[in-house]
């Protein structure tokens, strides 16, 4: 997928200024898409040259001028296309399973700090992921929320973050108790 594409889908939330992207893409669409401000704003700047959003400047008092960008008939199109597509499967590459598969001839201590890294890592992120639902939902059930909410893709990639993050945190905690044990058993 390319970044073009998380900017469109990203904008579908309404008109956004490079920063609020930036912050949209925090909160909302961090959990399955990552870019810096400085990619944003050069997608920003390509996705308006290919007319697929639209710029306007913004007048403010007391602060720089800043543009905020919509989607186009031709971004929503785009959009369509894109979703219609079969999606690739995506390939893991992750340096941490590497030193896993090396660990026993590794710093065993190195690899349980990168773990524990990983695992508050995930429970912060969970917990984000858990008040970003709460405001979601604000005061509903799920069910409700989903019958009532007139876009659930922010949703279903929330939960899709969410479980992303459970695993983690319980297939991170169940690698640290076998090192620990083989550790304890070697001593």
């Amino acid at each position: 997928m390319a970044l073009r594409h998380a900017v469109l889908a990203a904008l579908l939330e309404g008109e956004a200024s490079g920063y609020q992207l930036a912050k949209r893409f925090d909160v909302s669409v961090a959990n399955f898409w990552s870019a810096t401000p400085q990619q944003l704003y050069r997608e920003l700047e390509r996705l308006e040259r290919d007319g697929l959003l639209s710029g306007r400047v913004v007048e403010q008092r007391r602060r720089p001028n800043k543009r905020v960008f919509t989607l186009t008939a031709d971004g929503r199109e785009e959009l369509h296309a894109f979703t219609a597509r079969p999606a690739r499967p995506t390939a893991m590459r992750d340096d941490l399973l590497v030193k896993l598969q090396a660990v026993d001839a590794g710093d065993q201590d190195a690899v349980r700090k990168a773990l524990t890294v990983r695992l508050e890592r995930s429970r912060g992120r969970l917990d984000l992921y858990d008040r970003l639902r709460d405001g979601l939902l604000d005061g509903r059930d799920e069910a409700a929320y989903l019958s009532e909410a007139d876009r659930v893709g922010p949703y279903l990639t929330l939960m899709a973050g969410r479980a992303y993050e459970q695993e983690n945190i319980r297939w991170s905690e169940t690698v640290l108790g076998i090192l620990d044990r083989r550790a304890a058993a070697r001593r």
